[in-house]
């Protein structure tokens, strides 16, 4: 076999597994959004949830589920944005490093269900802050802050050297050149490392069923007050997600219309990921071109 058919033999292997990978995933949404995007409308969407009539909606769950990604990112974000920039920049490699490393590999291998599990015994017994959104947006930091650290430090890593050494040929600080050099070259990777965290957030129910619980109060949305039981923005109260519903419906739903419900609130979920990550995508390339364009005006 001569070169040139190889090559050509290669490139049609993978483009067939390509086309394998898009098709699964095209089915995938496809039978999602057939089987559920006739059951969703407003009613459907606002309305809260039943549990022993049909008829019941998913407003308090979605919005706990967005909600919840709120507070775990407000979390994640500057921690592992942090650990990451210091295993780039600042850590001396060592035992002390390969170490901090490997606790960080095995973080991001354990299962969600051991990260709930944790949750449970920690947060919400020990700390006493029972099932609630707090425990479960800590406890889905922790799941998600491994990969959050590994995408800034190879982030801050691919930045070429040349880049680094000019800064510190004009004498600028290191914490001038990260914010003012690496960070700007950086930012669609660690967009991209957030994106992936806040899809995690949206699918995750095994963590969550032992910390955020499965019940969610009768939610007043005319108050605000962060302190009231009934407050959507309590995050000491008890927040059923959307992905812990529709588990839910199929493992013990009651209702006449469980299925139906449990189809609609999947392609309510599918639905929502996919905006997230386009409007998230269109979003890094903005501030990516602004970035650019203001250092070309420098």
């Amino acid at each position: 076999m001569n070169a040139k058919t190889a090559d050509k033999l290669a490139t049609g292997i993978i483009v067939f597994f390509a086309v394998v990978i898009v098709a699964i995933l095209a089915g995938l949404l496809g039978i999602i959004l057939f089987r559920g995007i006739a059951h969703i409308d407003w009613h459907f969407l606002t309305s809260p949830s039943q549990n022993m009539k049909a008829g019941g909606g998913i407003g308090p769950q979605l919005f706990n589920s967005l909600f919840l990604l709120v507070l775990t990112m407000i979390i994640t974000v500057p921690i592992g944005l942090g650990g990451g920039i210091y295993m780039a920049e600042y850590a001396r490699e060592g035992k002390v490093t390969a170490f901090i490393r490997l606790v960080v590999e095995v973080l991001s291998s354990f299962p969600s269900i051991v990260v709930g599990l944790f949750g449970l015994l920690l947060f919400v017994n020990t700390f006493d802050l029972g099932y609630s959104l707090l425990s479960g947006a800590i406890a889905l930091a922790i799941f998600n802050l491994p990969l959050m650290v590994r995408i800034t430090e190879q982030s801050f890593r691919a930045v070429p050297r040349e880049q680094k050494e000019a800064g510190l040929a004009l004498g600028l600080s290191k914490w001038k050149i990260i914010t003012s050099i690496l960070l700007p070259v950086a930012l669609p990777s660690l967009i991209t490392g957030t994106i992936l965290a806040a899809g995690r957030v949206f699918g995750e129910a095994a963590a969550l069923l032992f910390t955020s619980g499965m019940t969610t109060p009768p939610l007043d949305f005319t108050d605000w007050n962060p302190l009231h039981p009934r407050s959507p923005i309590n995050p000491l109260r008890p927040a059923e997600t959307l992905a812990v519903h529709i588990w839910k419906l199929n493992s013990e739903g009651v209702v006449p219309d469980a299925k139906q419900v449990a189809a609609g609130a999947s392609a309510v979920l599918v639905i929502m990921v996919l905006l997230f990550n386009l409007v998230a995508r269109w979003f890094g390339r903005f501030v990516y071109r602004k970035i650019t364009a203001s250092k070309r005006m420098e």
